[in-house]
């Protein structure tokens, strides 16, 4: 196997350190790996795609990382809650539909009917409530199994843009 020398700066020493700890003391395996992320990455932007970073799950959740293109995007609104939808397409060629889930409030009367516009005013016994955000992410083989899953105002977002070329080369 050939030997490469790399110069390191005494101020990026503590990451070489650090880098080297969390690949079980083998440096190289380390920066192969970081190399290889980083050709991956750079690759796919040349083709277009983007590294999207999202979080799923609900609250705060955990933060889940893939390379796709943008293909549409779709809010709908109600007084207590927000749904945001977000299609992609894959490095892969899949569709990818992402949607957050807004936390959801309520406010109630005594009865517990909703409390109306006298709740969003502060008037009377009015008791207030709410639900954390949750976010999710689906994968899709087909478009056609993401029409099943996507409000149709997005779909048809998602339809035009999915037939246009990634790279369209002309002769010119």
């Amino acid at each position: 196997m050939p030997n490469k020398t790399i110069y390191v700066s005494d101020g990026d020493l503590p990451l070489f350190q650090r880098a080297q700890e969390y690949a079980g003391g083998n440096l190289s395996a380390a920066i192969s790996t970081a190399l290889k992320r980083y050709v991956d990455v750079e690759e796919s932007r040349t083709v277009g795609y983007d590294e999207i970073v999202v979080r799923v799950g609900i609250g705060a959740g955990r933060k889940v990382r893939f390379m796709g293109i943008l293909l549409g995007e779709w809010m709908d609104a109600t007084p207590n809650t927000v749904h945001i939808y977000r299609a992609y397409r894959s490095q892969k060629g899949k569709f990818v539909l992402y949607h957050e889930h807004g936390a959801e409030y309520s406010m109630v009367d005594t009865e517990g009917k909703p409390a109306g516009w006298r709740g969003y005013l502060g008037i009377g016994n009015i008791k207030y409530g709410s639900t954390p955000a949750e976010k999710t992410l689906d994968v899709f083989e087909t478009i056609d199994e993401l029409k099943v899953a996507a409000p149709p105002e997005l779909f048809e977002m998602v339809e035009r843009s999915a037939k246009q070329p990634l790279v369209e080369d002309l002769d010119i």
